[in-house]
């Protein structure tokens, strides 16, 4: 692979990670993330708030100054996000100290992920459904400090793609319970009734499970299911943007929801980077072999 080739890739990549990160700091400084689901769980904080704090759990939960915490902390979060993007667009002159803040972004969307799982129950499903997106930023410090992809990082690769979409498909199929979202959003792209929405939907959750079998093939086969993923990656990264943004009030809706386009953008350019890599190899074979 020409040097030239590869550097496409890294920025492929890189814009990846820089949107998933502006992304999720849009939503933590301009609206809210799931810290409350561990920070007011009584099981699980009430000896700490106690001993800790020296509170009674009651005015704790009722706290407006607890509380006034708690937003600020989500707000910083969202701060050492845009570090993070501005540190994505710098990693190839600091590759040290920008290696060092996508690591930390990693674990702290990771975190992140664990805090959507426990919302919804401890669904295993939910927490690697975030994989592409909390591994985006270590698959850019991997390439860079590399300086090429390796079999491992192939293998890497098609393991959190192939647990994004597998995920993705349980909540399709309904084995986790459907969300509303899911189905609303088929109804108002596609203008169906419900009960052809609902048979949409169990078959793009087959077809997720195509993908995470399907990638792991050989080339030949598998560049099929890469194309697919790279096209449903993009159809329900920006579906949040064509069901939920109404011209009436434009800027309204649009502020609401872009930020949930973008930190998904990486679910359609991470397996593009594959696919295009893959191809290249490929081709060479072909060419070596010929």
């Amino acid at each position: 692979m020409s040097e030239k080739y590869f550097q496409r890739l890294v920025l492929i990549v890189q814009i990846a990670t820089v949107l998933l990160f502006v992304g999720r700091a849009w939503q933590h400084i301009f609206w809210d993330a799931p810290f409350r689901s561990l920070l007011w769980d009584e099981g699980w904080m009430s000896r700490i708030v106690e001993s800790v704090l020296n509170l009674s759990w009651d005015n704790y939960i009722t706290s407006v100054e607890i509380d006034g915490k708690i937003q600020s902390t989500i707000y910083g979060f969202g701060l050492f996000y845009l570090l993070c993007a501005f540190m994505a667009l710098m990693i190839q002159k600091w590759k040290k100290v920008a290696g060092f803040f996508m690591i930390l972004g990693a674990v702290s969307l990771t975190l992140l992920a664990a805090l959507y799982c426990k919302e919804r129950f401890f669904s295993v499903g939910q927490f690697f459904e975030y994989s592409i997106q909390f591994s985006t930023p270590i698959l850019l410090y991997l390439m860079v400090k590399r300086n090429a992809i390796t079999e491992k990082i192939v293998l890497f690769l098609k393991v959190i793609i192939a647990l994004t979409f597998i995920c993705h498909g349980l909540y399709a199929l309904n084995y986790y319970p459907r969300p509303g979202l899911f189905v609303d959003m088929t109804l108002s792209i596609l203008g169906v009734n419900e009960n052809i929405a609902e048979l949409f939907l169990t078959v793009a959750g087959v077809l997720d499970f195509v993908i995470g079998i399907g990638i792991f093939l050989p080339f030949r086969y598998s560049k099929y299911i890469l194309i697919y993923a790279i096209f449903w990656g993009f159809a329900t990264t920006f579906a949040r943007l064509w069901a939920n943004v109404y011209f009436d009030f434009f800027w309204q809706s649009l502020h609401q929801w872009w930020y949930e386009a973008a930190y998904r953008i990486p679910h359609f350019l991470i397996p593009l980077t594959l696919y295009l890599f893959l191809k290249n190899e490929f081709t060479s074979q072909q060419m070596e072999n010929s």
